[in-house]
């Protein structure tokens, strides 16, 4: 498997994935998030003291789930994470590479939001499961 078939996989399985982080307690931390694909990096909008935020700055491996279908179809990826919030960035991400409005959640716009960020995920190794394994599992490594 490659890196485009993990891109189409999880867009086809869900906008929504569960992203898996680690806090300085040690302690696991799952989130529903919908993240967007620009080129082989997964950018999800956060806010910049989000726990997800704090999380990435003690421990930037994440794990992410995209949701199973009725058939049993998976895609898990794992990466290294990292937090944006310089105004360049925002403004970038803005317009073009998320398939929802940024303005409902950051009515201030990327200039006026100063608490939201960006996490940026460099995917690093992924996995495929049709019908739960039992269909089939293709794996993909950087």
């Amino acid at each position: 498997m490659d890196l485009e078939k993990v891109k189409q996989e999880s867009a086809r399985l869900s906008p929504w994935c569960h992203l898996a982080t680690v806090g300085a307690d040690g302690e696991p931390d799952v989130a529903p998030v919908h993240p967007a694909w620009e080129g082989n990096t997964i950018w999800i909008m956060t806010g910049s003291a989000s726990v997800k935020a704090k999380n990435i700055a003690h421990q930037p491996k994440v794990a992410m789930h995209w949701q199973v279908t009725e058939a049993g179809d998976g895609v898990e990826v794992w990466g290294t994470a990292k937090v944006h919030t310089d105004l360049e960035t925002k403004k970038r991400l803005w317009m073009g590479v998320f398939d929802y409005d940024l303005n409902a959640f950051s009515p201030g716009g990327p200039e006026g939001s100063p608490d939201m960020g960006f996490m940026s995920v460099k995917p690093e190794r992924a996995l495929y499961l049709k019908a739960y394994g039992m269909g089939g599992r293709e794996t993909w490594k950087a």
